[in-house]
């Protein structure tokens, strides 16, 4: 996401290399590669952990380009996709941890503020995957309730 105010997207951070050729020191094939994702899926990692997993442990820079599909598209395939968005999730987790940093601290004014800049963030993604469909447009976000469902 893009800086909430400035529209800039920041200078640091890697790019991948523009030749999109295999290189000869992945060992392991798409079936091999679909495996371990579903493998990791079922411990309970996350997909941007699988990425990382992958990438670190196992030597798989791409799995978009090796397999040509996005870890999501894998874990939607075997029936392993979460019921929230893991940028959502992510947010929702954010609110609650600084509802509760609030509850001790009343007076902290700018953890409010960042509680009111999360809780849009919360709002906008909401709406986007009711308009893409990756949520049910019936689906609502009640903050007393979501932790129970993070649980």
């Amino acid at each position: 996401m893009a800086r909430m105010y400035s529209k800039k997207k920041g200078k640091s951070g890697s790019t991948k290399p523009v030749k999109k050729t295999k290189p000869n020191w992945i060992r392991y094939d798409k079936k091999e590669i679909e495996q371990l994702i579903v493998k990791l899926a079922k411990s309970g990692k996350k997909s941007s952990d699988i990425g990382i997993i992958l990438r670190d442990t196992y030597g798989v820079p791409d799995v978009r380009f090796l397999v040509g599909k996005k870890i999501n598209k894998i874990l939607q395939d075997n029936n392993l996709q979460p019921k929230l968005p893991e940028d959502l999730m992510a947010l929702i987790q954010k609110q609650i941890k600084v509802l509760k940093h609030l509850e001790k601290n009343k007076q902290d004014k700018p953890a409010l503020r960042g509680l009111q800049l999360t809780v849009s963030k919360i709002n906008r993604l909401i709406k986007y995957y009711k308009d893409s469909g990756k949520l049910p447009q019936d689906w609502k976000y009640d903050k007393d309730k979501i932790g129970l469902l993070l649980e």
